[in-house]
């Protein structure tokens, strides 16, 4: 009887390791952080001169990650503010497939191998920064075993783009 429920223990351990990631990597509270003080919004705005943009178009920035999962790390952010995938309703899937589109793009041009990479969004409340961005990450070999679990999909942590893509279109993501 007992055997039964011995992978309840793992499952356990994996959430209370995400929640302590997700609490104490961001050092601030983050439903207090306000649209001026973004740090997200400043680096789509150009106004954050540490951080280069390596893509900028009219909707949305990509710049490298400053905690890199792997070695390729990069983070496609919208100009417009919007909290998180929770935020998006079905007028978003233009803005979605766009941001999708050019993260794949933008890895291509890398040489990234896409079978190989990781491209998706955070689920709150498991988000480092509250303003939406999606990750591009390759190779996942070469991730710890934390950030595997991080960036884990499918999962109630992390959607592949593809997975965000089909809720807004099933309207199920509000």
């Amino acid at each position: 009887m007992k055997k039964r429920y011995l992978f309840l223990f793992p499952l356990f351990g994996l959430l209370l390791i995400l929640i302590v990631k997700y609490s104490t990597e961001t050092g601030n509270d983050l439903d207090a952080q306000s649209l001026s003080e973004c740090l997200f919004c400043k680096i789509a705005k150009g106004t954050f001169s540490t951080t280069k943009l390596e893509f900028e178009d009219e909707e949305f920035v990509i710049f490298k990650d400053k905690n890199p999962a792997a070695k390729i790390h990069y983070l496609a952010v919208p100009k417009q503010h919007y909290d998180s995938i929770k935020a998006l309703n079905k007028s978003h899937i233009g803005l979605i497939e766009r941001m999708q589109n050019g993260m794949i793009n933008f890895l291509k041009s890398k040489d990234v191998d896409l079978s190989v990479a990781v491209i998706g969004y955070h689920v709150p409340p498991f988000i480092s920064q509250k303003h939406l961005h999606l990750h591009g990450i390759s190779p996942v070999s070469e991730m710890s075993v934390s950030n595997r679990i991080s960036f884990f999909m499918p999962s109630f942590w992390f959607k592949s783009s593809q997975d965000v893509l089909r809720s807004l279109q099933r309207s199920d993501l509000k």
